[in-house]
């Protein structure tokens, strides 16, 4: 299923389509969206918040049931330390519920690292 374009007047695309709200409540909290399409439309929604010393609130939505949120640490490479996966809403609460990364109840413990990406050249 795609998700609906959006355009046009916000409050009539919010209205036939509710959870699309809490999108509008992130783009209002600064984040920045990319959107996939393909010939069908929107197939899904990519979206970030970058914050001071690398830190990233990441979400991506393939439908209003399909969502994943994720904060990640600025190094190198990066290291999840919160993630959520479920219905839009409940992923969004819980990107909005965050502590800003230099708080003192923000997540710090680190769930997994990604992998090193080689480069040609590069060290191992």
């Amino acid at each position: 299923m795609a998700l609906p374009q959006v355009g046009g007047n916000v409050a009539l695309i919010v209205a036939r389509y509710p959870e699309l709200g809490r999108l509008v409540e992130l783009e209002a909290a600064g984040w920045s969206f990319i959107h996939h399409r393909d010939a069908e439309g929107v197939k899904q929604v990519d979206a970030f918040r970058a914050w001071p010393d690398g830190w990233m609130d990441c979400l991506r939505v393939r439908s209003a049931t399909d969502a994943m949120g994720l904060r990640s640490t600025g190094g190198d490479p990066p290291a999840l330390t919160w993630e959520r996966t479920g219905d839009l809403a409940e992923v969004v609460d819980g990107l909005i519920g965050l502590p800003a990364p230099g708080e003192r109840t923000a997540p710090r413990l680190v769930r997994g690292v990604a992998p090193r990406l080689w480069t040609p050249g590069g060290r191992r």
